[in-house]
């Protein structure tokens, strides 16, 4: 019955895929064929109907004929579509070739550099989306379902592998960010807002307060996707790019950045553990004794007075006496915030090493920029040491290869450092005038955020490691016009609208691609049967398809989700059935069980207690027993019983207490009831009875 059901259930959906594509009144005609073959499908609808039932008792995708309403059964598929190896390999630093990434146009574009947001988008969705599968947020879900996540710059399709018993499976495919006008057509149909359209037939009477025009019912009836989360949060990363080409256009502006290159260069040397190592160091010192000169000027085409701020007009270079009076107060500051004790006066060595890497940092950048200084040979020069690529080429600078960490660990994160420092420029200008709010921003930058190029390894890992803040410089080549962006990423939790399709539509695509471009070799990138349908979301879902079919730039390997790792699902739910925490639960339970026993125990000895210390007067004083017999006699119910009752329970209830004081109390609560003394004949203290004396003679 159930194989009936789903059969019956697969027909359904087929049925509802074709009425929604070929409706009169929705024609995705997207070439002339197109147009030729709709009437001609009219015809065929008996055949088309049969086709329907067979292609779903064999579970054949039902594909339209080169995108057109001629519909042909394909042969038997999957639920996964085909068998594949869907593991991605990441492209970096580590696995291409030096050459690739020390070229002027390496041929990288941003779709490469998006792809990890969609890595990040797998792995949020891993840890989420069982429980919110759970918990409805999707709606009904079964194996084979197709949803689209989309939002401002991502949008994805999320194909459901497998449906199990507290686990999902599910591949995701991530779809350009710059999107063609096909896609955004197609977005901007997901995205519409139904609720403002007003219209009925011809005219505009609107709708009552929750429900939808008419116009709107009926739109909303014809197509094959529906909406089922307007808000679906999930955390992820915010993507701000800004051009760089605008920010570095003015020379005042380069200058800024050159200034705050010199400052970090300081900053990371005065900071260094090995600054003591570098001063010391003879290889070094032999290297800086032209620096160390109090007359040195450097005159090269490399430094200029629009972009450094320690030239001298009278010099005509950039001299030792310049550069003190412009940075000897940053020196002097982050000087003064190490532990050790340094001269930076004028004459020392601690000004004449930041001197020589200050000049060494600016021709670095001079000659990756070839000595240029228009706005694009600028940017492509502070984009190749951004990236690392740092070519010494004068031989007055040869001195820093006597130790390699002065690139990689002062001018290097110099260069990125400046970036940033310029980016809080122009929200705050004046702030970093002072050293103290300069050198608190670079710490404060240096412990969360990261600034590494895209094809870094390091860049990965902090993406998928779930950094709060990352920065990085992209260069891209966009229809052979080189663009250099600054990408900012800030972690936060991103709304997505998620839209379920039907999956016989998605199918039925796949093949007609598969089918088309494979076996009728049909290479045209602007083929008809791509072209936007909104009804359907024909562009979204083609370029969904794996390559060559389709163009997603990222295909995720075949991922499960559990429930127990969904927090708020975890929350108010046991969980799943494990040995160990049924064992931990039991244990729980048990010890629970014996501290309410003791607390029960201890509970009902309280009040004997109070009535032995606060209620039961001395022996001495014989006179008040009288007001204490009632107390005493309601208390303890037998004479017997009760004496050997309240022994061992105070001697149960007092744990650490000694012996002694039980017995204490024993005695004293046999020599007050009344009804467990008698009289002595001669007018003496009371004797004790048989009981009494039993009691005593057992302590």
């Amino acid at each position: 019955m159930s194989i009936f059901l789903t059969k019956v259930y697969e027909l359904m959906l087929k049925l509802r895929f074709v009425f929604s594509y070929i409706a009169p009144w929705q024609i995705p005609w997207g070439s002339a064929f197109h147009a030729f073959a709709q009437p001609f499908s009219i015809p065929h609808s008996t055949m088309m109907f049969f086709q329907s039932i067979l292609s779903s008792l064999i579970s054949a995708p039902l594909n339209p004929f080169l995108g057109s309403a001629i519909f042909i059964c394909s042969y038997v598929r999957p639920v996964k579509f085909w068998e594949k190896n869907y593991n991605t390999n990441r492209v970096d630093h580590t696995n291409t070739r030096l050459s690739s990434q020390l070229d002027r146009n390496p041929g990288a574009d941003d779709n490469n550099l998006n792809s990890i947001f969609y890595e990040h988008l797998t792995r949020s969705l891993q840890h989420s989306l069982c429980g919110d599968l759970l918990l409805g947020r999707w709606g009904p879900v079964s194996s084979g379902d197709c949803f689209v996540l989309a939002s401002d710059y991502l949008n994805a399709l999320v194909h459901i592998i497998e449906v199990g018993n507290g686990l999902v499976t599910f591949q995701l495919r991530g779809l350009e960010f710059r999107g063609t006008y096909c896609q955004q057509r197609e977005v901007e149909a997901i995205t519409e807002d139904v609720e403002s359209d007003k219209g009925c037939c011809c005219c505009e009477p609107g709708h009552l307060p929750g429900v939808l025009s008419v116009n709107a019912a009926f739109g909303q009836r014809w197509l094959s996707w529906q909406v089922t989360s307007v808000k679906y949060v999930i955390e992820g990363y915010s993507i701000s790019d800004n051009s760089a080409t605008s920010m570095l256009q003015v020379y005042d502006l380069r200058k800024i950045l050159i200034t705050y290159y010199v400052k970090a260069i300081i900053f990371y040397a005065i900071r260094s553990t090995q600054l003591v190592d570098w001063l010391t160091s003879d290889d070094i010192r032999t290297g800086l004794v032209e620096y160390h000169k109090k007359n040195f000027i450097e005159k090269e085409s490399a430094f200029n007075q629009n972009i450094d701020e320690d030239y001298d007009v009278l010099a005509k270079g950039v001299s030792r006496n310049s550069f003190y009076n412009t940075y000897s107060d940053w020196i002097m500051f982050c000087a003064g915030r190490r532990n050790d004790e340094i001269p930076c006066d004028k004459a020392s060595h601690l000004v004449t090493l930041c001197f020589a890497l200050s000049l060494l940092g600016r021709r670095a950048l001079g000659t990756a920029a070839h000595q240029q200084f228009s706005s694009l040979e600028f940017l492509y020069g502070l984009h190749a040491l951004f990236k690392g690529d740092f070519r010494i080429a004068a031989q007055k600078d040869e001195w820093v290869l006597c130790d390699m960490d002065l690139l990689k660990k002062v001018v290097a994160p110099g260069v990125r450092m400046s970036l940033k420092l310029h980016q809080d420029h122009f929200t705050s200008p004046d702030e970093y005038d002072e050293p103290s709010i300069l050198y608190a921003a670079i710490a404060s930058h240096e412990e969360n955020l990261v600034i590494s190029h895209e094809g870094d390894p390091a860049w990965r890992q902090a993406v998928l490691a779930n950094r709060n803040s990352l920065l990085a410089l992209r260069h891209v080549t966009d229809d052979a016009i080189d663009d250099y962006k600054i990408i900012m990423l800030n972690k936060r939790f991103l709304s997505f609208r998620v839209i379920k399709v039907n999956r016989e539509c998605v199918r039925g695509f796949w093949s007609s691609q598969l089918q088309e471009l494979i076996f009728l070799r049909n290479r045209n990138p602007e083929r008809g049967s791509i072209q936007n349908a909104k009804q359907v979301l024909r562009n979204i879902i083609n370029s969904s398809c794996d390559q060559p079919i389709g163009y997603p730039i990222y295909v995720s390997p075949l991922t499960t989700s559990y429930a127990d790792t969904n927090e708020q699902l975890h929350s108010f739910s046991y969980g799943a059935l494990q040995v160990t925490r049924l064992t931990t639960a039991l244990k729980k339970a048990w010890n629970h069980l014996r501290l309410r026993c003791g607390t029960l125990c201890r509970g009902s000895s309280e009040p004997i207690d109070e009535i032995i210390q606060g209620a039961v007067p001395s022996v001495r004083e014989p006179g008040s027993l009288g007001p204490t017999r009632g107390r005493i006699d309601s208390s303890l119910s037998s004479p017997r019983t009760g004496t050997r009752h309240l022994s061992t329970s105070t001697n149960r209830s007092l744990s650490g207490s000694a012996p002694q004081t039980g017995i204490k109390l024993s005695s004293s609560l046999s020599v007050n009831a009344p009804s467990s003394t008698q009289p002595s004949p001669t007018g003496g203290p009371p004797e004790p009875t048989g009981s009494q004396q039993r009691t005593r003679h057992k302590r």
